[in-house]
């Protein structure tokens, strides 16, 4: 993120597993999920606040069993919760995005060589964050690339993987 701050943009920068995000939606949180954007948790109150001021995404995380990581996954869920991220506007399920987020940004490392993930599993990330996830939120520009194999890359490899994920940030400003 660095090439962003470089141009002048606040970054805001999380490493979920760090901080300690407990990824389970509690009983407590969808009793009250759909009615307003607070919450009970601290931390989840913080993310929901910080994600409806920002004007991009950017998720870097790897191909988990073809599913973002469970922490991911679970800050999806208590983050982009109804009331602050989206709201259904018809029985059909239609939904109204609510974060001014226009654009994302997905990086993926995957362990499963290209051809395979097309031909067997269809690409289950891309259907997750760019028909699922993100047209839900109101975001129209998604972008996404895939750094793969990792477990046979060198150093070499994973460095211009580095650089080529610089670049792809700084492109969300072009």
């Amino acid at each position: 993120m660095g090439r962003l701050r470089e141009r002048g943009c606040e970054v805001i920068a999380h490493d979920l597993c760090a901080e300690g995000f407990v990824p389970g939606l509690s009983a407590r949180e969808t009793d009250t999920v759909g009615s307003a954007p607070g919450a009970h948790d601290p931390q989840v109150a913080m993310h929901r606040r910080e994600v409806a001021t920002l004007d991009v995404l950017v998720f870097v995380h790897p191909n988990w069993w073809g599913m973002p990581p469970a922490v991911l996954t679970g800050w999806v869920q208590r983050v982009l919760a109804p009331g602050v991220a989206y709201k259904l506007g018809s029985a059909e399920g239609e939904p109204e995005g609510l974060l001014r987020a226009g654009r994302a940004l997905v990086l993926n490392t995957s362990d499963t060589p290209a051809d395979r993930e097309a031909a067997e599993f269809g690409d289950p990330l891309q259907s997750i964050w760019a028909a699922c996830v993100l047209p839900y939120i109101g975001v129209t520009d998604v972008r996404r690339h895939v750094f793969r194999t990792v477990t046979d890359a060198s150093e070499e490899t994973r460095a211009a993987w580095l650089e080529q994920a610089r670049g792809h940030a700084a492109a969300l400003l072009d």
